[in-house]
């Protein structure tokens, strides 16, 4: 099963076989996070918006939406029925171009080829191949994706972990693409084995131990880097986690794999927080910065509150730290301005989906 960790929710990808209903429609999870940065500049929802159920209305709409390099601009209602027009037209250039930040492109991509599998449709066909062209192009050399703020690998948002995932599923038989040409299938897979090299070799190595990963790694030296001003080099627990993730869904690992995943497991057990959780409180409505975010966040020490983590800990020593939007590095929660405390995820349970995976993981040592 596919997640994916969005908000500082785990949101399913796949439907769960163990559910009792199942749904007869493509699942929208993976456009949700694209959906909520459009929430976040638009309080004011009042058009209509397809149910999940119309995919096929929503298929038209990624297709509408799609730029002529073949990718996505982020941050749409792909559910909302707009005008495509209208909205492109309040966009700048920038915001226009195409980008796999906000975990896009390769969203709707896995989208539009699930739709092109229940209708055959060629219009959705040659928008999942457009699609993947433009993703195979946009590769670095290095293996990576850039994100929208800096040009470095970037793990942040899925952009580069998320590209791989897809072309993982590819290589290893996803049904959803078993109509494409060899030629695509030998490209996807050659950039597939480039870029699962680069992770191998980015794995962060702290006094002789391997470790985990950064939120962006620089293109030459594979070193964690600065993202944006607040996204200090550090080793990312969210991002490391979904890392992970994408290693133990590989078939048949080899050695290098099963090592890499054995060191990231071993670095979130070490790295886990105790007694400490955070709570949202209510905040007068004059203090409130955005709808999306009503509240203010507290760090609460409780004994009996589960394992967390940090977004970030220092690469030398694993000492949790947060910054502003000044570069200025923090230790503490209540050191964060208001605006980035309640606007960015400083601490998460994202390890223990996969700690619970690891757990059933096939290759993992007993000894």
């Amino acid at each position: 099963m596919r997640t994916h960790l969005i908000g500082g929710c785990v949101i399913m990808a796949m439907l769960c076989p163990a559910c009792s209903t199942q749904q007869d429609y493509p699942s929208t999870a993976l456009l949700q996070d694209g959906i909520h940065h459009w929430n976040l500049l638009h309080a004011e929802r009042t058009y209509h918006r397809y149910s999940p159920e119309e995919y096929e209305k929503i298929a038209d709409n990624l297709v509408a939406y799609q730029n002529a390099d073949g990718g996505w601009m982020k941050n749409m209602d792909w559910m909302g029925e707009l005008n495509v027009d209208s909205v492109r037209n309040t966009l700048d250039d920038e915001y226009a171009s195409s980008t796999l930040d906000n975990r896009n492109t390769f969203s709707q991509i896995t989208y539009l080829a699930d739709v092109y599998t229940r209708t055959e449709k060629p219009v959705y066909r040659k928008s999942v191949e457009r699609g993947l062209h433009y993703l195979l192009s946009t590769q670095k050399e290095n293996g990576g994706w850039r994100g929208w703020d800096v040009d470095a690998i970037t793990f942040n948002d899925d952009v580069t972990t998320g590209s791989l995932e897809l072309f993982r599923d590819i290589v290893q038989g996803d049904k959803h693409f078993a109509w494409l040409t060899e030629a695509d299938k030998q490209l996807i897979h050659d950039a597939y084995e480039r870029g699962l090299d680069m992770i191998l070799k980015a794995q962060y190595v702290q006094n002789g131990v391997k470790t985990v990963w950064g939120q962006q790694h620089d293109n030459e030296t594979l070193l964690p880097v600065t993202g944006r001003s607040f996204e200090l080099p550090g080793l990312a627990a969210r991002e490391s986690a979904t890392i992970v993730e994408f290693l133990m869904g590989i078939e048949n690992p080899s050695e290098a794999v099963k090592d890499a995943v054995e060191a990231a497991i071993a670095w979130f057990h070490q790295v886990a927080i105790k007694e400490l959780r955070v709570e949202r409180i209510s905040i007068p409505k004059e203090e409130i910065i955005n709808h999306e975010y009503p509240y203010d966040n507290v760090v609460v020490n409780d004994s009996t509150a589960p394992l967390i983590w940090a977004r970030y800990y220092e690469l030398s020593d694993n000492t949790p730290f947060m910054a502003n939007r000044t570069g200025e590095k923090v230790w503490q929660l209540a050191d964060v301005h208001p605006e980035r405390r309640t606007g960015y995820d400083w601490y998460g349970y994202w390890p223990v989906d996969v700690l619970q995976a690891y757990e059933k993981w096939a290759y993992r040592k007993t000894n």
